[in-house]
């Protein structure tokens, strides 16, 4: 039996196929072999690549719904294409904001609909709630009854929703200069219980509320209200968010790469399907085309573009270069099919090729051998290059932070 399984399916990172996929994976496999499962892989790829996630994040102006929007999209009001902060809304319209490096997950800034004319029910309508995936309800203050009547109306519509109490920084901070003796875990546990008693009172019984501040993302509740999105969202959108989140951690970055591992045998199956195809050399060129896409899609989503890299170097007053140069890593240049070769497949690849065109003239022989090769080489170089840049991430994260 091919090795299709849900192992791991208890662990919080996610699986990319239910378990009707992996019988019919197993099934098609033992009838026909890898040729027979590859156009479901195919399909299985496409739709991780085209997976869209549309997160909805309302509250009144001044709540801080632009400053959670950048902090979830890894970006400072300063940088390119982040939220507007500090300005009076005058729009009624969504305003959505694409994440900087994966396209299809976009953050919507919503009114809050204290500020509309609306009712719960038409302001959801309004703002096209059905093609969210859910809603942060942001308050800096007290939360209202219309934010409960929100939330009321969102879940009636199946759709979840999580409230966030912003700026608690700013409140502790105050707090802690008007006493002389301050206990912060004592007032945020006051500030949460009133949070909760007022949405109680207006009918959202037990709510789970989360004290954050976007400026100081590994204090307080963010990392639990991270978890609490991810968790709260299937499978594969779920691994779309982690994918989406910037490296705040260097959990988060293992996180990404136990997901982004997943791809890999999948990307292997494929190479393996070209190989078994009997032209002499083609397998170990598709290697590289696959090895090549799908480090640079790697680096996306664990903020090693060039984009990233540059946001994070003017953060910390430094340049691109110096920060490559400080992490030391021959995956964040330019890459081609000679700078693959020599990370190790070098002369591996070059013994298949030769061997390819003697071997694809016997038949039988050649199609099994070219299928094997370029399994193995493509799933041996993946999983290296994958190890390599995650560790670059936990070093880029390093020298961030001793540069803060």
């Amino acid at each position: 039996m091919f090795p299709f399984s849900q192992q791991g399916a208890q662990s919080e990172t996610p699986t990319f196929f239910t378990q009707e996929e992996l019988n019919k994976l197993n099934s098609e496999f033992e009838t026909g072999g890898v040729e027979r499962i590859r156009h479901l892989l195919e399909k299985k790829v496409k739709e991780l690549d085209n997976t869209e996630l549309n997160i909805a994040v309302t509250g009144d102006s001044g709540a801080g719904k632009s400053t959670l929007i950048n902090a979830m999209r890894g970006l400072c009001s300063e940088d390119e294409g982040a939220a507007a902060v500090g300005t009076t809304e005058t729009t009624m319209e969504p305003t959505g904001y694409s994440h900087p490096t994966l396209p299809n997950v976009r953050y919507w800034d919503l009114p809050g609909i204290g500020s509309t004319e609306f009712t719960a029910g038409s302001y959801l309508k309004k703002m096209q709630f059905k093609k969210y995936d859910f809603f942060i309800i942001v308050s800096a203050g007290r939360f209202t009854e219309n934010d409960a009547k929100l939330a009321k109306e969102i879940k009636r519509l199946g759709k979840k929703f999580y409230f966030v109490r912003s700026k608690i920084d700013a409140d502790l901070y105050s707090m802690r200069q008007q006493r002389d003796e301050f206990d912060e875990e004592a007032e945020m546990g006051k500030i949460r219980s009133d949070c909760v008693s007022q949405l109680g009172k207006a009918g959202i019984p037990d709510p789970n509320v989360f004290l954050i501040s976007s400026f100081v993302k590994n204090m307080y509740d963010f990392y639990w209200l991270m978890k609490a999105l991810a968790d709260g969202l299937p499978n594969i959108k779920k691994s779309v968010f982690v994918l989406a989140l910037p490296n705040d951690s260097v959990e988060v970055i293992r996180k990404k790469g136990e997901i982004l591992k997943k791809r890999i045998w999948m990307l292997a199956i494929l190479s393996g399907g070209v190989g078994a195809i009997p032209v002499p050399g083609l397998s170990a060129a598709c290697d590289i085309g696959i090895v090549i896409g799908a480090i640079i899609y790697f680096r996306k989503c664990l903020c090693l573009d060039d984009a990233a890299l540059r946001r994070l170097a003017e953060r910390t007053g430094t340049s691109v270069e110096v920060l490559k140069d400080a992490v030391k890593s021959s995956l964040l240049g330019e890459l081609t099919a000679p700078v693959i070769l020599r990370l190790g497949l070098g002369v591996v690849a070059v013994a298949v090729s030769v061997v390819e065109a003697f071997v694809y003239f016997i038949p039988g022989i050649g199609s099994i051998f070219g299928a094997g090769t370029s399994f193995g080489m493509t799933y041996w170089i993946l999983n290296d290059a994958l190890k390599l840049l995650m560790e670059t991430a936990e070093k880029v994260l390093a020298v961030t932070k001793r540069a803060q």
